[in-house]
């Protein structure tokens, strides 16, 4: 994904970041599989298993699913560099943004709040980490909290597609308010016209709009799915 102007992270050169994040959510609706987007990210690692056959300690083998511990392990390794440039400059926005981005990508949700809150505390108009904020929020199961930040973001920057793209998700999958999510994702297409994931938007618009068509109460022999 884009940088600042695209968009992310204001000014800062980004590496070894993430472009998605896969969230597996039961809806009242059934089970989807929904894609929230980072704003702050451009390429696409995160903290990963070693592929060694033996494995270090704290480091899970080829093939194995790493544990909370393990990846919160692997992301203070990757944020060490980060974590002592901070030391003596605390308040750098990008660096807290970085730092909040490794913790991101490794599910360590409440620590990348943490640092993401310092980076907007410095630039408070920062719409693609206050983006990344609030869909943070949302993995930790606050949609509420979540939406408050993205309305904030657009505030800032009325055509940040990022936030659109999340708010719609996490309307629809946190909230099951699927009008609403139906008006954020055609406010996107129509404000952000060239948005790079607009083929993901339409899709997840129509199958949006296959629930819209179900009155409440109404029995099917299946839900529409995601």
């Amino acid at each position: 994904m884009a940088q600042s102007k695209t968009p992310g992270v204001s000014n800062v050169s980004w590496t070894s970041m993430q472009a998605y994040v896969l969230a597996t959510i039961c809806l009242v609706v059934g089970i989807a599989v929904g894609y929230l987007l980072r704003g702050s990210a451009s390429s696409d690692s995160k903290p990963q298993p070693s592929v060694a056959a033996t494995a270090p300690a704290g480091v899970p083998a080829m093939g194995a699913q790493p544990t909370p511990e393990q990846l919160k392990h692997m992301a203070d390794k990757q944020a060490e560099p980060i974590v002592a440039q901070l030391k003596n400059s605390p308040d750098d926005p990008g660096l807290l943004a970085q730092a909040g981005n490794i913790y991101y990508d490794a599910q360590q949700y409440r620590t990348a709040i943490e640092y993401y809150d310092r980076a907007l505390r410095a630039v408070p108009k920062d719409a693609n980490v206050r983006t990344d904020m609030g869909t943070a929020y949302f993995y930790l199961g606050d949609s509420d909290r979540a939406i408050q930040e993205f309305e904030i973001a657009l505030k800032d920057d009325p055509k940040h597609g990022q936030t659109m793209f999340n708010m719609g998700m996490v309307q629809w999958q946190g909230k099951g308010d699927v009008s609403a999510a139906v008006a954020t994702w055609e406010k996107l297409l129509k404000t952000v016209p060239d948005y790079p994931e607009r083929a993901k938007v339409e899709e997840m618009l129509a199958k949006a709009k296959q629930h819209t068509a179900i009155k409440p109460g109404t029995k099917t022999a299946k839900p529409a799915s995601m």
